[in-house]
């Protein structure tokens, strides 16, 4: 690709994990060198605010784009999940790595069964994990994911919380002291839209210098699961998770639960489309 490519990331560990995952990608695949510019998002700033009531949209991206936008950077390097679900203009999602594990995990202080308090400010998983545990009393919980384990196992703010089972992956974090991991199926959680995967944005004049050369098979998956969110208006912090896997759509809204839909070949070539078809059926928007 010749000259060195400059990745914008967040500070935080997980990010840099991510970061550098995309940056052995590029020198494996592509023969490219990088450099990390490092940001500090209004979301990391404002560790105080509730994601909920702030809205949640770009809270994590906004500054990491600009960088992008004023040619400070080559691409920017984001969760998946933490993209609003329409694009911003003159950006382009250049592509993913490929989708690690999509799976929620319950997080409980070690020798609880049936947790009374969850903390969690994802309004997507406090009404699925109400299903699972109806007298579950919420509270909010914001930082890094150590910082998280360490409230529930140290500190014990809550009998639990839910993590990413793919941030926990990519932390190299197994277990951890005070705590037990529980993996929730996709029969009982399903996924925040992109959960898993790791997005690499570009401008969109860049579009096709990378074509090719991250992984097609998310791609096509999270161009699904992004429509159904765009046409819903939705974002991160909205209580909608949609996971595409191959011929099944899980998909959960509060107005109609949690659903499982059958997936054709012609849904992936026509993400809009299809999201339109699904909204329509379950009546969450005119077919």
């Amino acid at each position: 690709m010749g000259r060195k490519l400059i990745l914008a990331s967040r500070k935080s560990p997980l990010a840099l994990a991510q970061t550098e995952l995309v940056s052995a990608h590029l020198r494996e695949h592509e023969g490219a060198a990088c450099e990390v510019l490092t940001l500090v998002t209004t979301g990391d700033r404002q560790a105080d605010w509730s994601l909920e009531g702030e809205g949640g949209k770009g809270l994590f991206t906004r500054e990491l784009e600009a960088a992008l936008g004023r040619g400070e950077a080559d691409l920017a390097v984001h969760s998946a999940k933490d993209l609003p679900g329409g694009e911003v203009p003159g950006l382009a999602i250049a592509g993913y790595l490929p989708r690690e594990d999509p799976r929620d995990v319950l997080v409980l202080r070690a020798g609880v069964a049936a947790p009374r308090t969850l903390a969690t400010g994802s309004p997507r998983r406090r009404h699925q994990v109400a299903m699972l545990f109806p007298a579950l009393a919420f509270t909010e919980i914001r930082g890094n994911v150590d910082t998280r384990l360490g409230k529930i196992g140290g500190q014990h703010v809550a009998d639990g919380t839910i993590l990413a089972a793919a941030g926990l992956k990519r932390l190299g974090i197994a277990a951890w002291p005070g705590v037990e991991f529980h993996a929730l199926g996709l029969e009982s959680m399903v996924p925040a839209v992109g959960q898993g995967a790791v997005a690499i944005q570009c401008r969109a004049a860049d579009r096709e210098r990378f074509a090719g050369a991250f992984d097609a098979a998310t791609a096509r998956g999270l161009a699904l699961e992004r429509a159904l969110q765009a046409a819903l208006g939705g974002g991160c912090h909205t209580a909608f998770g949609a996971y595409a896997a191959a011929d099944t759509l899980y998909l959960f809204h509060p107005e109609v639960g949690l659903r499982t839909l059958p997936l054709a070949p012609s849904d992936y070539a026509d993400p809009a489309a299809a999201a339109r078809r699904v909204l329509g059926h379950l009546k969450l928007m005119p077919a």
